[in-house]
């Protein structure tokens, strides 16, 4: 068995470890890296000194997740803080703490964390070919599904009985997080939901060159938190049916700072609407998961033996679809899409919608 890692950041590393570590004598494991190195966004974390994880117990690491942290749990549970910790002193190098539960490698360079990683992969026999872009993942079409049966990069095509995408997000293209695995996942048939920012910077306005560079260290900025009152019911409203996964489609303007604070507690089955195409497109794709949702339903819930399976296709079932609007949304613009969403959706989906428009603005 050959199995075929695309991306060779921490993600695409580890998993090459674990493959690696739970194959036969006779399996294969590559890494395709189009970057010169491994682990290159790893170098520039925590300024240098690789900001490795955190202390805080798994469910503190669920809450502090923006917008469903559920999600993750499954994830979290399979390989946890600890686990990466463990991993790092089984190949030598020490592990410390500071203030905020951050964890940081003893010496303090993120190329000490690198090395581990590295190390372990050529104790394991990973292949490893850097400098290359993987173009696509290829699939073969049998009777019963579709199986992926390799890739193509811009210098082969290698085979594969497994592939892992471990691409990364867009967040930081000089270092090979351009988004091109969003573009492989869509052509293989998956859904995309709109990219957002994580981490932003602060722009700071007429401020003296004297001040311009300076470092500061243990320094606490207070923020006075000015949202309107009706914003932060919104966004309490839109997190209580994240947590539900329900569908939840945001009206307004994807570069208005409320907007893009509403979506931080949407979760991941939002959508950000801003015009009619948007508008189109989305109702397209929840009519395509009704549409699936009716064929699922065939299964008689009542002899599902595992309850876990039971409460999966309960919830597939009962899933809504939540309309809300940025406040200072045009009302006339916003009452024809929600006739057009009462139209299309009918006897499809169960639709609340909460007209969220400020009064001063109608």
């Amino acid at each position: 068995m050959k199995t075929v890692i695309i991306g060779g950041g921490p993600a695409g590393m580890m998993s090459a470890i674990s493959a690696a570590e739970n194959r036969s004598p006779k399996d294969e494991v590559i890494i395709v890296e189009k970057m010169n190195m491994l682990g290159k966004k790893l170098l520039i974390t925590g300024k240098g000194r690789c900001n490795i994880t955190s202390s805080l117990e798994m469910e503190d690491f669920i809450k502090n997740t923006p917008g469903n942290g559920m999600f993750l749990y499954s994830s979290f549970q399979q390989f946890t803080n600890k686990d990466i910790i463990n991993f790092l002193k089984k190949q030598g190098l020490e592990v410390k703490e500071e203030r905020g539960s951050r964890i940081f490698p003893i010496t303090d360079k993120s190329t000490d964390v690198l090395n581990c990683f590295i190390n372990r992969l050529k104790e394991l026999k990973v292949k490893i070919y850097l400098n290359e872009n993987v173009e696509q993942i290829i699939t073969q079409k049998t009777e019963e599904e579709q199986k992926v049966i390799g890739i193509k990069t811009n210098k082969r095509k290698i085979e594969a009985d497994k592939v892992i995408l471990a691409t990364g997000g867009k967040s930081y293209p000089l270092t090979g997080s351009t988004g091109e695995g969003y573009k492989m996942a869509k052509e293989l048939g998956h859904t995309i939901t709109e990219i957002k920012p994580s981490l932003v910077p602060l722009e700071t306005y007429e401020v003296e060159k004297e001040l311009q560079g300076l470092s500061l260290k243990n320094v606490k900025i207070q923020l006075k938190d000015l949202t309107c009152p009706k914003v932060l019911k919104i966004h309490d409203f839109v997190e209580e049916y994240a947590k539900n996964e329900d569908y939840i489609f945001l009206i307004g303007e994807k570069k208005h700072p409320e907007v893009i604070g509403t979506a931080s507690f949407c979760g991941r089955n939002s959508t950000i609407i801003e015009n009619e195409e948007e508008l189109d497109e989305a109702l397209k794709i929840i009519k395509k998961e009704c549409e699936e949702k009716n064929k699922k339903n065939i299964y008689n819930i009542e002899t599902k033996k595992d309850t876990e399976d039971k409460a999966k296709i309960e919830n597939l079932i009962t899933r809504k679809l939540v309309v809300v609007a940025q406040t200072t949304f045009n009302l006339e613009r916003f009452k024809k899409f929600e006739s057009k969403i009462r139209e299309e959706l009918k006897d499809k989906i169960e639709i609340i919608i909460n007209n969220t428009i400020c009064d001063a603005t109608r």
